[in-house]
């Protein structure tokens, strides 16, 4: 009892048993998990291989069949068949094989008399031979597929079968093997025909049923499992080494074991250090930070220590102190700082977006204030005034709305006229700036939302007015030039291209991230609102830009919207 009397021992010992249990149990675990881990992974390739095996067989032999069919549709075939000639058929027959690639093609006529055989191992077909045959050659499997030679439709007039054969032998099974990672073995009617592996006989006993089973082959462990490959007794067998697969297991328990070996001698002699220098004090100081890390709060204090607290604990608990408190004066000001940027960015935004449709406004206002205004254009004028109002209104909404998804108001609308809405909106005022409109093949009836579609072209359009008067000296022309066209699939395609100051490389990643902007007036929130806008319409839009040459905006939207998109 006097051995554990201390306090210092019991440290000592409890954290040597933790450590010394902790790491048993984590080697037994973890070698454990990646033992079952690598069972599973061998299991699921294999399984994933043999589906792969299977899918592939489908998929060969529904093409064979179609090719089948095809040749057997052919005039040219079915004109020698008529002659009942085998010379005059055979060189067609020929013919047809070495385009189709298939391993051998007969063609017999309607009685059964064989007309042709060509390629390697043809089976002549019965008049009542199934669409899908099979033969064991010995060391290969032979697929027959037969089709009738027909014409006419009602009934059709027989004038003989085609078979197209193909075989299933080791260079097949070295080319799944290539393909799936895994041995191949073909079997038919309980026999092992042919296989990547040897000898054949040792793969008996995974014919006896689908599920995964072990075998043993030239004293290498495999998993197998079967799979029937169409509906007849052909199946394949798809195998992996588990002893190759699992052989770094053995390095990998030896490698724990010498690491658990150095980490429990490590363990208990840090645990006789931190037993010598820590005791009551660490309770505190692990108490509060696990609060702290726990709930977040900050103003959690560790309480000061009585006299004999050691002076190494009394400066980390005062340290602690210390540092949560300096992070809980850097969270108030950071978030002070950020109510503010944000505040100042939003003032941005409703500048910036207001500043088009206020601009219209004045012009309009400026018409009605002219002398000797007729009816006709006050009317016109307040008309401008009242749609830019709404304008307004609607920037506004999407400004407050623009982290919530926006939703349509689906309409028909002519593409070319709202092109050229969006230029006059965005490149009036001051400084006009050269710009060709190419709008000739802009559809004329698309289903869109014509007023969100509209102020995406402004934003974009207003970013590439201000990039074309950004740049130093006279850009080319067209400095801007807008232009919409019919894309195939029921799209079309809207590109907006500068002369501008382009984008640098290290920025084109973020113009569509909020409030990101490479100019010192810019908002931020053009290119944003109008990737949201595009986005919510059905489309896509993406930038491409050369630093000091220009910038290029495609948009490409459907022609008309998904009957899901229509409905929500």
């Amino acid at each position: 009892m006097a051995l554990v009397s201390s306090l210092r021992t019991r440290v000592f010992l409890a954290s040597a048993l933790v450590a010394v249990l902790s790491l048993a149990f984590a080697l037994q675990f973890v070698t454990g998990r990646v033992a079952a881990q690598a069972e599973a992974e061998l299991r699921r390739g294999l399984v994933e291989s043999a589906e792969r095996v299977a899918q592939d067989h489908a998929a060969r032999l529904e093409q064979l069949r179609l090719v089948a069919q095809l040749v057997a549709d052919l005039p040219k075939l079915k004109a020698a068949v008529e002659t009942s000639d085998p010379p005059t058929v055979e060189p067609v027959a020929a013919d047809y094989l070495g385009r189709v690639g298939a391993d051998g093609l007969v063609v017999t006529d309607a009685a059964g008399r064989s007309l042709a055989a060509v390629g390697s191992a043809p089976v002549a077909p019965a008049r009542d031979a199934p669409p899908v045959a099979f033969k064991d050659e010995g060391r290969a499997v032979l697929e027959v597929v037969t089709v009738p030679i027909s014409i006419g439709l009602d009934p059709p007039e027989v004038l003989g079968w085609l078979s197209l054969t193909e075989r299933l032998d080791q260079a097949a099974a070295v080319r799944l093997r290539a393909q799936t990672g895994s041995e191949l073995a073909f079997a038919l009617g309980g026999r092992v025909v042919t296989s990547t592996l040897s000898p054949h006989d040792a793969l008996a006993p995974a014919l006896q049923g689908d599920d995964v089973v072990r075998v043993v082959v030239a004293d290498n462990e495999y998993v197998a499992v079967r799979r029937r490959l169409g509906e007849g007794s052909l199946s394949a067998l798809i195998l992996r080494s588990r002893s190759e697969r699992l052989a770094f297991l053995r390095t990998f328990r030896t490698a724990l074991l010498v690491a658990g070996a150095v980490a429990v001698l490590m363990a208990i002699l840090l645990s006789y250090a931190v037993a010598r220098t820590v005791t009551g004090p660490l309770t505190d100081l692990t108490t509060a930070m696990r609060a702290v890390t726990a709930t977040g709060d900050l103003s959690h204090r560790i309480p000061p220590g009585g006299p004999w607290e050691d002076e190494d604990a009394r400066l980390l608990a005062s340290s602690f102190n210390s540092l949560t408190e300096s992070l809980a004066r850097f969270q108030r000001e950071a978030a002070l700082r950020e109510r503010l940027s944000a505040l100042g960015r939003l003032s941005t935004v409703v500048a910036h977006e207001v500043r088009n449709p206020l601009m219209i406004i004045k012009a309009a206002l400026r018409s009605l204030r002219r002398d000797g205004a007729t009816g006709e254009e006050a009317r016109e004028a307040a008309g401008d005034i009242g749609h830019e109002v709404d304008r307004l209104e609607r920037i506004v909404r999407d400004v407050l709305d623009f982290a919530r998804p926006v939703q349509p108001e689906w309409a028909r609308c002519d593409l070319g006229a709202l092109c050229r809405e969006a230029a006059e909106a965005a490149l009036a005022g001051d400084g006009p700036v050269e710009a060709r409109l190419a709008l000739d093949d802009a559809p004329r009836d698309m289903v869109t939302d014509g007023e969100r579609l509209r102020t995406a072209l402004v934003n974009i359009l207003a970013n590439a007015r201000e990039a074309v008067r950004s740049r130093e000296g006279t850009p080319p022309s067209p400095a801007l030039q807008l232009r919409a066209r019919r894309l195939d699939g029921g799209r079309v395609a809207i590109q907006v291209e500068d002369r501008g100051i382009g984008i640098p490389p290290e920025a084109l990643p973020h113009v569509f991230e909020p409030y990101f902007s490479t100019r010192r007036a810019g908002s931020g929130l053009g290119l944003a609102i109008a990737k949201n806008i595009v986005e919510s319409l059905g489309g896509t839009i993406g930038v491409e830009s050369r630093a000091a040459e220009g910038t290029s905006v495609t948009i490409e939207l459907p022609l008309e919207p998904a009957p899901a998109r229509l409905e929500a």
